[in-house]
């Protein structure tokens, strides 16, 4: 399957439903929501299960437990350790250098540009022929207003949940 079908097929549908968790959660933080996942004191690791994080305490290496019923008005992301099912993994992080909002589509063209370069230096395999896909997490207009500007990268298998990392899977 090549880049542009994938995209035609999978991003979209990721991208509508959770297009907004970047910038949502910014209302989180306002409003004493969510908090940072609970963490191993040496590695960093997520140890808590099927807790809700704010997503601007997430960070790469974190595994998430998305699924396509969140809405765009989403403020946290369910994360479990990633020795646990988990469908998405953060395998890059990168911040947005315009200084004023380019707009949704540049945002997520911005996005999907970055996150696309660093996936095969991270599963191993080029994009286009990899068994796993990938899906940007990015600041939305509300969001940027108050200093968003990362860009999580998710790597997914369509296949069903991953039990351990996807990096260096080859797949």
């Amino acid at each position: 399957m090549n880049l542009n079908k994938r995209t035609l097929l999978i991003v979209p549908a990721l991208v509508v439903s959770l297009s907004a968790l970047t910038g949502c959660s910014a209302l989180s933080a306002l409003t004493g929501g969510n908090s940072a996942p609970v963490r191993d004191a040496e590695s960093g690791d997520i140890v808590e299960e099927n807790t809700n994080a704010d997503v601007f305490s997430l960070r790469v290496g974190d595994c998430l437990d998305t699924d396509e019923s969140m809405g765009d008005e989403t403020m946290s992301v369910p994360v479990v350790p990633c020795s646990e099912p988990h469908a998405d993994e953060i395998y890059y992080s990168f911040d947005i250098t315009e200084s004023t909002y380019p707009g949704n589509d540049e945002v997520i063209r911005i996005a999907d540009e970055g996150c696309y370069a660093e996936f095969e230096g991270f599963v191993g395999t080029p994009y286009a022929d990899s068994q796993i896909d990938y899906w940007p997490m990015y600041p939305t207009e509300g969001s940027w207003k108050n200093g968003d500007r990362e860009v999580l990268c998710m790597v997914w298998d369509p296949a069903g949940d991953t039990v351990g990392t996807l990096g260096g899977s080859g797949r």
